[in-house]
């Protein structure tokens, strides 16, 4: 057995270890836990801010695109926002032990169904520091032991993050083991955890399309899919003008590196016909490298698009744009480029956004609102571990409830099956 085989068995089975106790702690430690993480956060600002200077000479050498640098970046109030991040999913409601249901049956059962902690999580990451406070607190908050391995690049970020994670645990009598990081860049870690079924009940992939495709190819543990944020904005034939324009430029400016961000803006014709290139010249204005296609492309400022710019992540200053002859012309083209993650239709026609949620199936949909609120922050859930794209099990933004299972408590008075 090598060292990584070791080291990653070792952690395995301490991750399990942890699951035990963890499955019965009740809300109160957990809560501690996560706001004395918080406060330690919040202590070591300073700590944090070196460690990540380290990793962006690192992702510089590396070469790392505007986009995977900016999600690597931690500043003062990106820290902070983690911090708060923690206290807000400690202030949410503790799902392990909730009952989903119950019913009395003719042959004397009650049978309830409640909510149980899925066991050991593991998480596999790539540049967002972040990404280790959200799923760390997630996975305790839901019950969970949790194995994270961060990518090279945010190794540490990571680290001085996970140690505050630690702090918390260890404050609140948790063992520490129940928030693990794996203490290598070394990538047979990442192997090991995907042939891990002994030890880890499910793998969280937060990247690119290729780290997914390669958890996807190789894992033997369950996977929440989280495949990329290909996500369209079809401004209808009846959208007030202005709030599109603000939801376009917000939808692919505000971060550009982040999986809710704008990648293909969908003009309807009759829209254009009235307002004109008002949408495209304000994202060239904005600084959006703007590919657009047909009549689009006539626009002063714009690019012509490419066939493969349609259905490309580009998490950039970049974006597709096409007009499309009604709302059923966009549905369709969204099936055939988009990825099931986030797609808005902006109109003031309430048939059209009905008919837009129907015929459309990406884990969100939205009406007048950004894509740049596909985030379980937004959606009240405290933090994400990422937006699961598949149908199975978590679908969406998975905060602590998705993390969890379910079992049937059944009880009688000496019943018994004739």
């Amino acid at each position: 057995m090598t060292d990584i085989q070791t080291l990653m068995a070792k952690i395995g089975v301490d991750a399990r270890a942890a699951a035990i106790v963890l499955a019965t702690t009740g809300s109160e430690r957990k809560h501690a836990a996560l706001i004395g993480a918080a406060d330690a956060i919040c202590a070591n600002v300073m700590q944090i801010l070196d460690a990540n200077a380290e990793d962006q000479v690192y992702g510089a050498q590396k070469g790392l695109s505007p986009a995977m640098m900016d999600r690597l970046v931690l500043t003062e109030p990106r820290i902070r926002a983690m911090a708060e991040g923690l206290r807000n999913v400690a202030a949410q409601h503790d799902p392990v032990g909730a009952v989903i249901a119950e019913w009395d049956m003719p042959s004397g059962l009650h049978i309830r169904r409640v909510r149980t902690p899925l066991g050991v999580v593991g998480v596999i990451y790539e540049s967002r520091p972040n990404v280790t406070a959200d799923a760390g607190a997630l996975c305790l908050q839901s019950g969970n032991a949790v194995i994270l391995r961060g990518g090279s690049e945010s190794f540490h970020s990571s680290t001085a993050i996970h140690k505050c994670l630690q702090t918390g645990l260890q404050q609140a009598g948790l063992p520490a083991t129940a928030i693990q990081l794996v203490p290598t860049r070394d990538r047979a870690a990442v192997s090991a955890m995907l042939t891990a079924t002994d030890h880890i009940d499910v793998i969280v992939p937060r990247g690119g399309k290729g780290l997914v495709g390669l958890v996807q190819r190789e894992a033997r543990v369950p996977v929440f899919a989280h495949l990329e944020g290909i996500c369209h904005i079809y401004v209808g034939a009846h959208a007030d003008p202005a709030m599109a324009l603000e939801i376009v430029l917000n939808a692919k400016t505000r971060r550009t590196g982040i999986c809710g961000a704008m990648e293909c803006l969908l003009i309807d014709w009759r829209f254009y016909t009235q307002h004109g290139s008002l949408l495209i010249d304000a994202l060239i204005k904005a600084g959006v490298e703007v590919r657009a296609d047909g009549d689009l492309a006539k626009i002063k400022g714009t690019t012509i698009a490419q066939p493969d710019d349609f259905g490309h992540e580009f998490l950039d200053m970049i974006c597709a744009a096409k007009l499309v002859d009604g709302v059923d012309a966009a549905i369709a083209h969204i099936r055939e480029f988009g990825s099931n993650h986030t797609d808005a239709i902006i109109t003031e026609d309430a048939q059209a956004a009905a008919h837009f949620f129907a015929q459309l199936d990406s884990a969100i949909l939205m009406h007048n609102a950004s894509t740049q609120f596909a985030d379980g922050g937004e959606f009240g859930m405290g933090a994400e571990i990422g937006i699961a794209t598949g149908k199975m099990h978590a679908r969406g933004p998975v905060g602590a409830e998705q993390l969890t299972s379910f079992k049937y408590l059944v009880s009688g008075n000496g019943a018994v099956r004739g």
